[in-house]
């Protein structure tokens, strides 16, 4: 089988947090973060929402590269899916630093115990599709938790623009 194209496994493995030694998958949570910021900046929540849509699409296609047919469904070194499932996590509280701890946390302990439907994307959803899903799954359960602990706390989640 050929080798997949240079391109697609950089952006796989998120430029290298995929080849870290220790935790994988939280670097590339971690890899997120760094993304998120100025996006949200610039157009709040709903635009890391969009960006997460964006890194969906593009971890199909680069996952769908370097998966290899009947090989690992999920690679650790593959970890754009938690750049995904992390920016979901952080959309409804983009504008709001104090709560990106929790999102950070609340991804990586969706991501790792896989509540139904994500450990039902995982098992079931063929290759890359199944790769990504079950981080996005996660990343919704993130996100429900952040909003309602800043709900919680009197805060004002939201999609809002900044500035606005």
């Amino acid at each position: 089988m050929a080798r997949p194209p240079a391109a697609a496994r950089l952006l796989a493995a998120w430029f290298g947090a995929g080849y870290l030694p220790i935790a994988p998958g939280t670097w590339g949570s971690a890899g997120a973060l760094p993304l998120a910021y100025p996006i949200a900046l610039v157009g709040g929540g709903a635009a890391v929402a969009v960006a997460a849509a964006l890194l969906f699409v593009a971890g199909l296609w680069a996952a769908g590269r370097v998966l290899r047919p009947g090989g690992l469904k999920d690679p650790g070194d593959i970890v754009i899916d938690e750049v995904a499932g992390q920016m979901i996590a952080l959309a409804p509280i983009a504008l709001d630093l104090r709560y990106w701890p929790l999102a950070f946390v609340l991804f990586r302990l969706a991501d790792v115990v896989k509540p139904w439907p994500a450990s039902w994307a995982e098992r079931r959803l063929p290759g890359a599709l199944g790769l990504m899903t079950d981080d996005v799954v996660a990343g919704l359960y993130a996100a429900a938790g952040c909003w309602l602990a800043a709900w919680a706390f009197g805060s004002a989640p939201g999609w809002g623009f900044p500035g606005r």
